[in-house]
């Protein structure tokens, strides 16, 4: 009786993975197939879109403003998150309760509707669409979570060191930079890289708030609008390598966390 509940719940653990994979599987497996139709049967494994996508100057492009957006809008939202963060957990504010949930609220919004609010702020205040308003608007869906991530590793023991360092002489800009940030690296890490996540593969806000320049899954966008085929595969695919890349060095950051 017992061997029957076991290979039901490995089964339904093999058929939820199965879901949520198997998609990624079939893009990366088509994006080494050697025709110009992404279909079966199967005629890899070939290179060949993968180097198509190294030489399409677009796309390369692309890849590096998405680099360059989402590098610096985590930058400004870690840095505006933790110091946030700093000033609700170590400061009494009038209210601090509903600030705090008024800085978190655009974590519940649409980023459609984030989105067309920044579109239409940008055109009432004459900013163009660039990729300086799309890192503006990633920095507006990325604060509030470094800040909420920040916010919750903020407890008592950093209080009593912090004490420490004052009573020792240490100003409050040292206690900030020399006790404060040593401490809560694990947490300042982990949502750097979970805003570089979130901020790679952003789609609507990148699509609203650039023109010329575009990101890559705006380009990736562009290129579907003329149907599938293998150079979509293989550009989703590094998209996915590097989401991948970036989740396992926040697990291996917490891990390290965890441990010590």
């Amino acid at each position: 009786m017992r061997a029957a509940p076991k290979i039901l719940i490995v089964a339904y653990a093999l058929f939820i993975y199965a879901f949520i994979f198997l998609p990624v599987v079939v893009l990366a497996l088509f994006s080494l197939q050697s025709t110009s139709f992404p279909i079966p049967p199967f005629t890899g494994p070939s290179l060949r879109w993968y180097a198509a996508v190294i030489s399409d100057t677009r796309l390369v492009a692309a890849l590096g403003n998405s680099v360059l957006v989402a590098v610096l809008s985590s930058l400004v939202a870690t840095i505006l998150g933790f110091l946030a963060a700093w000033g609700f957990a170590r400061f009494h504010l009038p209210g601090s309760a509903w600030l705090r949930a008024l800085l978190t609220l655009p974590l519940t919004v649409s980023y459609l509707v984030i989105g067309m609010g920044l579109l239409i702020l940008f055109n009432w205040t004459g900013v163009p669409k660039s990729l300086w308003a799309a890192g503006i608007g990633h920095v507006v869906i990325n604060l509030p979570l470094c800040f909420a991530i920040i916010y919750s590793q903020m407890g008592d023991h950093q209080i009593n060191i912090e004490r420490a360092a004052r009573d020792l002489g240490a100003p409050e800009w040292k206690v900030l930079t020399l006790v404060t940030v040593p401490v809560m690296v694990p947490a300042i890490f982990a949502s750097f890289f979970l805003s570089m996540t979130f901020s790679w593969d952003e789609f609507v806000i990148s699509f609203l708030l650039t023109r010329f320049d575009t990101t890559l899954p705006v380009e990736i966008w562009n290129l579907l609008r003329a149907g599938l085929n293998p150079k979509t595969n293989a550009v989703g695919s590094l998209v996915f390598a590097v989401s991948i890349a970036m989740a396992f060095a926040l697990e291996f950051i917490l891990f390290r966390k965890r441990r010590a």
